[in-house]
C-alpha cells in the first residue's frame, strides 16, 4: 500500500485538498442556515425548507467530504511516516479533531431542529460559525509554514 501511495502521492493530495474545501464550504455554510433556521417559526414553509436544505448538505455533501478529507489525509501520513516527528502536524491534526467535533455538534443541532427543539439562539449560530474559521486558518498555518 505504501508504494502505491507514494507512486500516486501527488493525486493524493489533489484529493485531500478537494475534500477539505468541500467540507470546510460546508462547515462555514451550515452554522448560517442555522441562524436562519433559529429565527423561523416552527412548522413554517421556512423551518420546513431549512430542515431539507441542512439534511442534504449534511448527507450529500459535509459527511461524504469530511470521510474523503480522513481517509486522503490518513493516506498520506502512510506514505510519508517520517511527518509523524513533527509538531506542525501534531497541531494541525489536533485542529482536524476539533473540526470533527464541530462536525458532531452540528450534526446534533441538526437533529434537535428536526424536532422544532431550537438548540440555541441566532446570536449563538452567528457566534459559533467563526469556529471553522479559526481552526482553518490554524490548520493551514501548520501545513504551509510548518512553524515547528
Amino acid at each position: 500500500m505504501t508504494a502505491f501511495i507514494i507512486t500516486h502521492y501527488l493525486w493524493i493530495k489533489a484529493l485531500h485538498v478537494i475534500s477539505v474545501i468541500s467540507w470546510m464550504a460546508g462547515m462555514l455554510y451550515l452554522p448560517r442556515l442555522y441562524v436562519y433556521h433559529a429565527t423561523a417559526d416552527k412548522g413554517s414553509e421556512l423551518s420546513e425548507t431549512l430542515k431539507i436544505m441542512e439534511r442534504k448538505l449534511l448527507r450529500i455533501i459535509i459527511n461524504p467530504a469530511m470521510i474523503c478529507s480522513w481517509i486522503f489525509g490518513l493516506m498520506m501520513i502512510d506514505g510519508h511516516r517520517a511527518l509523524l516527528q513533527d509538531g506542525w502536524l501534531h497541531v494541525k491534526l489536533a485542529m482536524v479533531i476539533g473540526l470533527q467535533i464541530f462536525h458532531a455538534f452540528l450534526s446534533r443541532w441538526r437533529k434537535a431542529f428536526l424536532r422544532d427543539d431550537v438548540p440555541h439562539s441566532a446570536k449563538f449560530f452567528r457566534i459559533i460559525n467563526e469556529v471553522p474559521s479559526a481552526l482553518m486558518v490554524i490548520i493551514v498555518i501548520m501545513v504551509i509554514v510548518k512553524p515547528f
